[in-house]
């Protein structure tokens, strides 16, 4: 969620884009699976990326691997600023085993923008009908990084039917724009008060997704498999003054994601910054191993 600054202090909730995108790029899919009379039966097992319609917009979504029988679907959703371009390694090793789906939410890489400011509430919708169209009745394991994390953990309380297990890599914590305003006061100065008012902007909707991004209690998503990963890397030490204590903080708002579930683990990546799947893939292909074998069951 914090990417560097010039003046080499950690920054902000938008990561940077960039990575070779997914090959396979299809024609679009007009078929939008929350318009009435579309049923949710209606999925294509497609290899490659292509683009589809969700609520009139074209979402750019991207699948490979075959589904195991009674193994869950795993969509990956990316960071903030980033694409599910990002996430294409991971989801290539994912797939020698699993069923592995990415999506580009609007505003992001080859998605539409979005009419206007977004709300949790309407980025969930979207993934409604991406979750619809690319896995069906079939249950799924969600693995947000990041941003993605944060819409991840925030969506599956509220649709337990569908989400069977989480993999949160570094997600945003449910609290961060209170943490931020705590551990960083007004009166800050030179690039802990950058850290403070990017942070604060792009919360408040000044991000490529338009999303108005507000604090939140955890919820619960009822006894399924839920594995946490935190940096290892004390990164944001490096903001002057104010660094060890945004590093409590994050911590702290990781172990609290351990709510959602009575069968969350959370797990340090040693060795690694923010990028987990990046830096530590080998963890996270593990984690979303170890969630997706115990939701199937």
């Amino acid at each position: 969620m914090f990417r560097k600054m010039k003046s080499s202090a950690v920054i902000a909730v938008c990561c940077a884009v960039a990575a070779a995108g997914l090959a396979g790029c299809k024609d679009g899919d007009d078929r939008d699976p929350l318009a009435a009379g579309n049923g949710k039966g209606d999925v294509e097992a497609f290899t490659g990326t292509k683009k589809i319609g969700i609520g009139g917009k074209a979402v750019n979504v991207s699948c490979s691997g075959t589904a195991a029988k009674r193994s869950p679907v795993v969509v990956l959703l990316h960071g903030g600023g980033d694409g599910l371009d990002k996430m294409a390694a991971l989801q290539k090793s994912l797939s020698k085993q699993h069923r592995v789906c990415s999506y580009d939410r609007l505003g992001a890489g080859g998605s539409a923008q979005p009419d206007g400011p977004q709300d949790f509430a309407a980025t969930g919708k979207v993934l409604t009908g991406v979750l619809a169209r690319l896995a069906g009745n079939a249950p799924v394991v969600l693995a947000g990084h990041s941003l993605g994390g944060l819409i991840a953990a925030r969506y599956a309380p509220e649709h337990r039917d569908k989400v069977k297990g989480l993999v949160l890599m570094d997600a945003t914590p449910a609290t961060m724009i209170a943490d931020i305003s705590r551990v960083i006061p007004a009166s800050a100065t030179g690039p802990a008060a950058q850290v403070r008012a990017q942070n604060l902007a792009i919360f408040q909707g000044q991000n490529p997704e338009k999303l108005v991004i507000v604090d939140g209690k955890v919820g619960s998503a009822g006894d399924i498999p839920v594995e946490v990963l935190k940096h290892g890397k004390q990164y944001l030490g490096a903001i002057p003054t104010y660094g060890p204590r945004l590093e409590q903080a994050w911590s702290a708002g990781q172990r609290r994601w351990l709510g959602l579930s009575g069968r969350s683990r959370l797990t340090t990546a040693a060795g690694s910054g923010h990028y987990i799947y990046l830096e530590r893939p080998d963890l996270v292909v593990s984690a979303v191993q170890e969630v997706t074998a115990q939701a199937a069951r």
